[in-house]
């Protein structure tokens, strides 16, 4: 079982093209860092008074450098994720520069209102952190994250369990790495202190978990779609025949050139792929305003790459149908 896991092909996730990095954060049952964030309360003793109950603060790692997170869609099949602590530093103040804070969803599902981060940043020293006051000892270069919750159910459900962490909903370049996985740990167990033993079991409890969860969630994420409507087809080959005679100068990347190729010839798609496609053309509807060509800047190309007006609509329903969406 660990041997499957852990022999999966490593990519390194960058930041290359103007859209890639984090768009959102999520509160999740099961975060992909494996580590659980924290919410203080005037009964939990964390040695900064000024926060209590009352101001409804969570707090937790948002990125862990170096660190392997278990992936899976239709096109690549299982695989290892991790980034860099450079690549991490630019998500951080990518993500602050275009204000995301108040972009919050849970477990990658339904957008939420008045949740938003109110205070994150890189750690510099592992052991000589404001995250060591709430209970964390995390690797130098880990974006650490405060988030303010207002809404009154999220809240509740924090202090239920319901949720433990976080876990970023963004866009990458894969890049496939030559490190080996045991490179990503590199220090002794018997060297290992409380708080990185406990994050070891905890890694372990989890590769035995996702083995199992992976065996029946697979049949889900591999169901597929294909009856998306001609518009989305149509749009897919526009930019394509765009694309043979004039390339894709700067815009672009793998997975939207491979979405325009999959569009274009009707492809099915599977519901992870469905999210994805609705999630980007929701969030980049806004791009076709300054930019009204595929030879006005990248917006309208890169858009139409993913079906463009027809695909958002038809995602949304789709999703709508499959029960993963609400009424909005």
């Amino acid at each position: 079982m660990f041997e499957n896991i852990e022999n999966l092909q490593l990519f390194e996730l960058v930041v290359d093209a103007e859209e890639d990095g984090v768009f959102a954060n999520s509160f999740v049952e099961e975060p992909a860092m494996e580590r659980d964030f924290v919410f203080f309360n005037k009964q939990k003793e964390i040695q900064f008074q000024a926060i209590d109950n009352e101001k409804r603060l969570v707090a937790g790692p948002l990125l862990i450098p170096n660190k392997k997170i278990i992936r899976m869609d239709e096109e690549m099949g299982m695989y290892n994720v991790f980034f860099k602590p450079e690549t991490i530093e630019m998500i951080a103040r990518k993500f602050m520069k275009n204000k995301y804070n108040g972009e919050v969803t849970v477990e990658h599902d339904k957008k939420v209102n008045d949740v938003y981060l109110t205070e994150s940043w890189i750690i510099e020293q592992s052991a000589k952190d404001k995250s060591n006051l709430y209970g964390f000892t995390l690797p130098k270069g880990t974006w650490f994250g405060v988030y303010k919750v207002d809404n009154p159910k999220v809240w509740e459900e924090v202090k239920a369990g319901k949720y433990k962490g976080f876990s970023i909903e963004g866009i990458f370049e894969h890049k496939a790495s030559t490190m080996k996985s045991s490179q990503l740990f590199t220090k002794d167990i018997n060297d290992l202190n409380d708080n990185e033993a406990d994050v070891l079991l905890s890694y372990i409890k989890n590769i035995l978990k996702k083995d199992l969860r992976y065996k029946k969630k697979s049949r889900i994420l591999m169901e597929s779609y294909s009856d998306y409507p001609d518009g989305v087809k149509s749009n897919a080959k526009k930019v394509l025949e765009y694309v043979d005679r004039n390339g894709w100068g700067s815009c672009g990347t793998p997975v939207g050139k491979t979405r325009a190729n999959q569009l274009a010839k009707g492809e099915p798609i599977s519901l992870d792929t469905i999210k994805r496609m609705y999630s980007y053309l929701s969030r980049h509807e806004k791009d076709l305003q300054s930019s009204t060509s595929y030879g006005d800047g990248c917006g309208k190309l890169m858009y139409d790459s993913w079906g463009g007006r027809a695909a958002l609509g038809w995602s949304r329903n789709k999703l709508r149908e499959l029960g993963e969406l609400g009424d909005e």
